[in-house]
């Protein structure tokens, strides 16, 4: 597990809350850890009124939840997780559709270069494949030129972290998914808005089927 973000800069409650987001969100707090206030002021150096703030936040995000303990990083949830999956599928492929009649030539060059990345890295981690993949989506996203869509996209995204295992290193599956974005990219540029959709709802399509696949194996465990 990589090691836990640091601040350089002078730290404060945004500072303390960009810092846990984006740990939480490369699954560097796996479900059920606790977030305590004490500890926290700790390691950053600060009282604990900002850490309260970053903690108040991170749980308005639904990225933390309260228990027992206190704060902890979100339990699975099999149905949620499902059910998040079923919206991502019409919304990527909504996002997909209009980011080939609204794309400009900028995302082309980002959505491309990411790809060159990916497909350049040896033997990626889970982590970094999963970071990766919600960059390349997060441009995708953002070519729509669709604030209201970006926006829940985003939100879903965050609730799916708390998988244990990504899809994405299933099998053969990071290559096939590099493959499909590569095909996206193409639908894109050429401004071919029903194939986009076809290829993004696939996508997701196979993600879901290979999450429930996940699920239904945690559970026998």
């Amino acid at each position: 597990m990589a090691e836990p973000t640091e601040l350089t800069a002078r730290v404060d409650g945004e500072a303390i809350f960009r810092a846990l987001r984006s740990e939480i969100l490369a699954g560097m707090h796996p479900p059920g850890t606790a977030l305590r206030e004490v500890v926290i002021s700790e390691r950053f150096g600060v009282s604990r009124t900002p850490v309260r703030e970053a903690l108040s936040r991170l749980q308005h995000e639904r990225l933390l939840e309260r228990a027992v303990r206190g704060l902890q990083v979100p339990q699975v949830d099999p149905q949620q997780v499902i059910q998040i999956y079923d919206l991502r599928v019409m919304l990527e492929e909504e996002a997909a559709g209009q980011a080939a009649l609204n794309r400009g030539t900028a995302d082309l060059m980002r959505l491309e270069a990411l790809l060159d990345r990916d497909r350049a890295a040896v033997d990626p981690d889970d982590t970094t494949k999963v970071t990766n993949n919600l960059e390349f989506h997060t441009t995708l996203w953002a070519a729509a030129r669709n604030p209201i869509l970006m926006d829940l996209l985003q939100r879903l995204s965050t609730h799916l972290i708390h998988t244990p295992r990504s899809t994405l290193s299933v099998g053969n599956r990071w290559q096939e998914v590099l493959g499909e974005h590569e095909a996206l990219i193409s639908a894109i540029t050429e401004r071919r808005s029903e194939d986009a959709r076809a290829i993004a709802r696939a996508h997701m399509e196979t993600a879901r089927t290979l999450r429930l696949q996940l699920l239904r194996t945690s559970a026998a465990d």
